[in-house]
């Protein structure tokens, strides 16, 4: 049974006016610190620009009809999350993920299968990269997971063939903990043919979404999801990304969010745009675990000192 206030929150989530929602970022930051009665009143107690473009379609929204009109959606959503054993979390709950409390950009809520940890999870790292990965690509992510978690850390990924696959495999066989932050709801699995892994995933670490429960892919999802899993981690490793490539976009939002973003020396080698991050002090180079473990101990923007590494990275 859930409560109240996690209810009237997911009602907000649920509003729409032509098409268009609330920013449930925006929905997410109001009711953590404490406000959301007034969001419930038509209130957004927030300065920001993302708060005058919200505050007509919410009060429009309400104006339109009660927000208890709202509650029959989101009990059905919850059913649906029930039936594959997911359970809900939200900003309101103290064990909402610590690290994604921190950024702007946090979702109001979370539907989970498996176990979250607060302590383990307060270590993720973000292992990602193409999903058309090269063979040395794939060794590279295979050694980064296994490595990151013997160390400690917690591998967090994306669910997305290639790097994504190769970085959660590895930490399974391992015996390590991942988490895999999907692009759909969690009563879906894209791609298909990761079924057995997120259900492997779910039994020994934890699948998350930050969407509906029968959301499908589409277009906007996975963007969105790159949000989250750069906001569950203390920095992403990119191991392999083209221009035109997600883990490119999670490294931008890594950035954005002040979180450590550790690009393999082999792609700044090749790819401009990692060339660019890092010559604008918004990305370092590493060639080894080391540095990466460096980094993470550190502020973000703190000089790295050298490391010398006798198995670099870019020797496959």
């Amino acid at each position: 049974m859930i409560d109240e206030a996690r209810l009237r929150l997911l009602a907000l989530c649920s509003l729409r006016v032509e098409g268009k929602s609330v920013d449930w970022s925006l929905l997410a930051r109001c009711t953590l610190r404490g406000h959301l009665d007034s969001l419930c009143d038509g209130l957004v107690v927030e300065e920001s620009a993302a708060a005058r473009k919200a505050l007509p379609t919410l009060r429009q929204a309400l104006r339109d009809g009660a927000l208890e009109d709202h509650f029959s959606r989101v009990e059905d959503e919850l059913e649906h999350a029930a039936s594959v054993g997911a359970n809900l979390v939200t900003v309101l709950d103290a064990e909402y993920p610590e690290n994604l409390r921190g950024v702007p950009d946090l979702p109001p809520f979370l539907f989970y299968r498996g176990a979250l940890d607060h302590d383990a999870d307060s270590r993720c790292v973000a292992v990602v990269g193409t999903r058309n990965a090269t063979d040395i690509g794939l060794s590279r992510a295979r050694r980064v997971a296994r490595e990151l978690s013997e160390a400690g850390y917690t591998i967090t990924s994306g669910l997305a063939r290639g790097v994504d696959t190769e970085a959660h495999r590895t930490a399974l066989h391992f015996e390590r903990r991942t988490v895999a932050v999907i692009g759909t709801g969690i009563t879906r699995c894209y791609p298909k043919e990761n079924f057995s892994l997120a259900e492997e995933i779910a039994s020994r670490g934890v699948v998350v979404s930050q969407f509906w429960p029968t959301r499908s892919p589409g277009r906007d999802t996975f963007p969105r999801r790159n949000h989250v899993t750069s906001g569950m981690s203390l920095g992403s490793v990119v191991i392999e990304a083209s221009s035109t490539s997600g883990a490119k976009m999670q490294a931008r939002v890594a950035a954005e969010q002040g979180r450590h973003v550790l690009l393999l020396k082999s792609l700044v080698d090749q790819q401009p745009w990692a060339r660019k991050m890092v010559d604008a002090q918004r990305a370092s180079i590493v060639d080894g675990v080391e540095q990466m473990i460096d980094a993470l101990n550190n502020p973000v923007g703190a000089p790295q000192r050298v490391q010398h590494v006798q198995l670099p990275l870019d020797a496959g």
